[in-house]
This record gives C-alpha cells, sequence and structure tokens, in this order.
C-alpha cells in the first residue's frame, strides 16, 4: 500500500473515530486506539492486528503474508497485505480497529 493510500485509508478511519490516534510502530506510520496499534504501512504493505484464525486464513488465500520484521520471526496476530484500492485498505484497518477494541472490552470484562 502506498503511503498517499495509507494517509487516505487513514483519514477514513480518524474521521469515523476521532479518539484514535497516529503513532509510530515499528519506525512506519500507523494507526492506535486507546495506546494499543492495530495496523501501520511499510514498504507496500499494510500490516494489521487480527485474530490468529483470520491472520492463517489470508495467509492461506494468498491475500497476506506474516509479518516478520526478523525473518523467521513472525509477529503473532500481524500479517501483511496489499489491498486493492483505498477502499479495501480503510476495511482492513476497521477490520483491524474491531478485533483490538474487541481484545480490550473482554480484558476489561475478566478482570
Amino acid at each position: 500500500m502506498d503511503p498517499d493510500e495509507f494517509e487516505h485509508a487513514s483519514r477514513a478511519v480518524l474521521e469515523r473515530y476521532p479518539g484514535d490516534e497516529r503513532g509510530r510502530m515499528l519506525h512506519a506510520p500507523g494507526l492506535k486506539t486507546a495506546g494499543t496499534f492495530y495496523a501501520f504501512a511499510t514498504g507496500d504493505a499494510l500490516v494489521v492486528k487480527l485474530p490468529a484464525a483470520r491472520v492463517t486464513e489470508l495467509i492461506a488465500t494468498g491475500e497476506g503474508r506474516p509479518c516478520e520484521p526478523r525473518p523467521g520471526r513472525p509477529m503473532r496476530q500481524w500479517v501483511c497485505l496489499t489491498p486493492a484500492g483505498r477502499d479495501a485498505g480503510t476495511a482492513y484497518l476497521l477490520e483491524a480497529r474491531e478485533f483490538v477494541t474487541g481484545l480490550r472490552e473482554r480484558e476489561g470484562a475478566r478482570q
């Protein structure tokens, strides 16, 4: 995902969720909610945090590839994607945000 597409998709999400923030993750521009990152862009990839089963599905279908900042050490629940356009990028960002906010809610309910 080129930087302009990431910027456009990010802006769409931030307009919908003005409490979310921009930040840097692994030296790359990213998005976070309540201090938790759910996406960042690096090179030509959009990297999003999703449930492990969804990550496995995206990799199996060829839509995604493991996020491996260090070769051979994939980040759990993160997947690299090359969305086909801005709308697809925005949809992945929203999916990742939904996952991260749901995790936080489930963790809060356990305490």
